[in-house]
């Protein structure tokens, strides 16, 4: 299983080295892979303190290599700190105004640089409302991943109506995102469509994440707040399935 934690905009450096200092000792024994995700100053500090299984991840990568492109981080920028990169969450989608073809050309570059990619997608609540969640996923799995060549990719489902908005999405809801997305991978890469590995992200707390990654298709979470607290966050990520 793999348990990852975006940290979004929160943590200054001396903030990550304390988190690691606490988090590392309740995770040493753990047989999950553990993925922390924190804003770019923090990465090279989350790599330096962290425990070398801990895998290390950007929340965001720009399609340049270099240029004139203010603000923006490049892959070989990220290549001596990160494994993994994180796109199309539904902040930068929604906040941020990105596209899936925009999303598209990101997960080409960090494919072509090797990184793994956790591609998010997700339905707003009134998508959902209007019953368009399966059309959602399907429109933001085809664009997103048009002409990728599949390497180290992972799906998470984060139903942006789920996230800090206190509503919860059911087992039911759930499994059947999951079994969609699973479908739709199927159709786009065959057989290794079948074997991408499919996060569940919303409000994933130690009280819920048992029962999450219990379900079928649940091959993980993606952890927001509470990945931010060392002892919250060791708890879901010696979870045993």
């Amino acid at each position: 299983m793999l348990i990852a934690g975006n940290w979004k905009l929160n943590k200054t450096l001396k903030e990550t080295k304390d988190f690691f200092k606490e988090f590392n000792k309740l995770v040493s024994k753990t047989q999950n892979m553990i993925l922390v995700c924190p804003s770019f100053p923090c990465i090279p500090a989350a790599r330096e303190y962290a425990l070398k299984k801990i895998f290390i991840g950007a929340q965001n990568v720009f399609f340049e290599e270099k240029g004139e492109f203010t603000g923006e981080v490049s892959v070989s920028q990220l290549k001596s700190f990160c494994d993994f990169i994180v796109l199309g969450h539904s902040d930068r989608r929604n906040k941020f105004s990105e596209s899936n073809e925009l999303i598209n050309k990101k997960v080409k570059a960090a494919m072509k640089s090797n990184f793994n990619v956790i591609l998010c997608v997700g339905e707003t609540l009134n998508e959902r409302n209007s019953s368009k969640t399966n059309s959602v996923l399907e429109e933001q799995l085809t664009k997103s991943l048009s002409g990728v060549a599949l390497k180290k990719l992972f799906i998470a489902y984060e139903p942006v109506w789920a996230i800090g908005t206190g509503k919860n999405a059911s087992k039911e809801d759930i499994i059947q995102a999951h079994s969609f997305i699973k479908q739709t991978l199927t159709k786009l890469f065959g057989e290794k469509g079948k074997k991408i590995q499919i996060l569940y992200g919303g409000s994933v707390k130690p009280e819920n994440a048992k029962e999450i990654l219990s379900l079928p298709n649940v091959d993980g979470v993606l952890v927001g707040g509470a990945s931010l607290d060392p002892k919250k966050f060791a708890e879901i990520a010696n979870h045993k399935k």
